[in-house]
């Protein structure tokens, strides 16, 4: 894979100077959308362009931490290793608005994020999602970004992930290449998740992934049905088989 880091959080912070309504939603479309194709310019699809005062706020303090710095050299880190990989990417972090407001359901842009990404990667994007939720820190968006380019690659190499078990195989892979150490079970809730889960490995229904993946908060949350997971059980779960796979060889 070829990568081009793209910074965006200023772009993303001018449009949060324009006052909350019309203008500032006629703004983010026109920067958002190509004029002359029509098509998307930049992935800002994630972004809440009617989020309230805390996102402006967060897109300060990720410009004060120099995240876009922090992020494309976590681009070029992962370049070696993703060499033989086809593809020409553009790279580029887009803050996710999950604190307040209606614009974004967590575990719904999650899942969309994970496995759902083809229409940006036909466009040569790969996006590194932060969340209003979350305290902004350099190993946050270098782990962010680094799992983005893995998990294309993973699918580049192997393909889309439709089941529960491929699912968990391409979330492990891709944070384990990273060098995540998070999300994390204690010994005892990892060797529950892993028997529990077993049943459910066949399954692609999105009630059944978030669950697993999620936990029952999740699926609480959702309307679904929980199925006596921890909350982040199956993505903990994918890490830790990932990371002892890796150190296995």
């Amino acid at each position: 894979m070829e990568l081009e880091f793209v910074p965006l959080l200023r772009i993303q912070r001018e449009l949060y100077r324009l006052p909350r309504g019309r203008a500032r939603f006629e703004a983010y479309l026109r920067t958002m959308v190509d004029a002359r194709t029509g098509d998307l310019e930049f992935p800002l699809v994630d972004m809440n362009p009617m989020g309230k005062e805390h996102v402006p706020v967060l897109l300060d303090r990720l410009l004060d931490l120099d995240a876009d710095a922090v992020a494309a050299a976590a681009v070029a880190a992962a370049q070696p290793a993703t060499a033989g990989v086809a593809g020409d990417f553009r790279v580029g972090l887009v803050v996710a608005d999950d604190a307040r407001g209606g614009w974004t359901n967590r575990y719904c842009n999650e899942m969309s994020h994970r496995f759902e990404g083809a229409a940006l990667c036909k466009r040569g994007w790969i996006v590194g999602l932060l969340w209003t939720s979350e305290a902004p820190s350099e190993a946050g968006v270098r782990d962010e970004v680094l799992t983005a380019i893995h998990r294309v690659a993973h699918i580049r190499r192997h393909g889309a992930a439709t089941t529960m078990a491929a699912m968990l195989e391409q979330e492990g892979a891709a944070m384990a290449a990273a060098g995540c150490v998070e999300p994390v079970l204690d010994p005892d809730d990892l060797a529950y998740t892993r028997q529990v889960i077993e049943p459910y490995l066949a399954a692609s229904d999105r009630a059944t992934v978030v669950a697993c993946l999620y936990g029952d908060e999740a699926a609480d949350a959702l309307g679904y049905p929980p199925l006596g997971f921890s909350r982040g059980a199956g993505l903990a779960l994918a890490l830790d088989t990932a990371r002892r796979r890796a150190a296995r060889t």
